[in-house]
């Protein structure tokens, strides 16, 4: 039975970021086992798309399809999009076996890919004074668990890096912005602040995050270092590689507590007294090994 991996990068408006999303797949395609297909596909801003990408995994000759979300946290593009990409793409070629693995999600390498490049930045774990800051940024969306995510996340880094103030920010969408974390930054008596990017490849935003940078040395009397997105780490190839190898397995796990097909602020307020009921609610993971209606009695008490 021929396999195929789809990696599924997000796409941006920069070529740069699309090529480190293929040039990212080649060095994951060379760590897999030799039979294995790899194919690689962008939700947006660049092609092949995923239906182009599942209809290449399909023309060779694949009839098991495991599809691999770059993306560092759950959001719109892992819970809505893909999954409806999936769903089309089982229609079109209903023999195709069509599984879905996570997205990288909180995971202890990340956090000790953001310590790396903050020591690259000439960051001195246990030498900081209090009077150090990092501002770690992330993209920022409507989605409530990533943006949840990336607070716990800051919280993580802290307790590694011995920060005591490790501030989230947003590049839109989403508060607090970038503008309001560095006068955060500065109202918390900073003298040196490292801009963090919670980033995994080159794009739009890291350019526009330069640009900020350059004011904010103007405009504020702290020494700011902007240090690098993730990039080709081999961590984070690791990372990868694990979310693949738990798809093949067929041992999936999604994270279901926060999620907002579960928990209807509503239906909690109308049902709370009655435990016996079912969400119904679909996630379009055919596939995954738990069933979302099991008992929610939990959730309520």
């Amino acid at each position: 039975m021929k396999t195929a991996v789809l990696i599924v990068g997000h796409g941006s408006r920069l070529p740069a970021g699309n090529e480190e999303v293929r040039q990212f797949a080649k060095r994951i395609e060379a760590q897999l086992p030799e039979q294995l297909l790899v194919e690689t596909c962008f939700l947006e801003f660049e092609s092949p798309n995923i239906a182009q990408g599942m209809k290449a995994c399909v023309e060779r000759g694949a009839e098991k399809i495991i599809t691999i979300p770059i993306m560092l946290l759950q959001a719109g593009h892992s819970k809505i999009h893909i999954p409806m990409a999936i769903d089309e793409a089982k229609e079109l070629y209903p023999h195709v076996s069509i599984t879905y693995g996570r997205p990288l999600g909180i995971h202890p390498s990340l956090i000790d890919i953001l310590e790396y490049r903050l020591a690259e930045s000439g960051f001195v774990k246990d030498e900081q004074d209090e009077d150090t800051t990092v501002l770690l940024v992330a993209r920022g969306g409507s989605d409530l668990d990533s943006n949840s995510d990336v607070y716990k996340i800051a919280r993580l880094l802290s307790e590694q890096i011995g920060v005591r103030n490790v501030e989230p920010a947003f590049m839109g969408v989403t508060y607090p912005t970038v503008d309001e974390g560095i006068a955060r930054c500065e109202k918390l008596g900073a003298k040196k602040v490292y801009m963090l990017p919670y980033f995994l490849f080159t794009g739009i935003l890291m350019e526009r995050m330069t640009d900020w940078k350059a004011r904010y040395d103007t405009e504020y009397d702290m020494d700011i270092t902007l240090c690098e997105y993730f990039g080709y780490h081999s961590l984070l190839e690791k990372v990868v590689i694990e979310r693949i190898e738990e798809a093949l397995a067929g041992d999936v796990k999604m994270n279901c507590d926060t999620c907002t097909y579960r928990i209807n602020a509503s239906e909690f307020v109308d049902h709370h007294h009655h435990h016996d009921h079912d969400h119904g609610h679909h996630h379009h993971h055919h596939d995954h090994s738990h069933d979302h209606a099991h008992d929610h009695k939990e959730v309520h008490q």
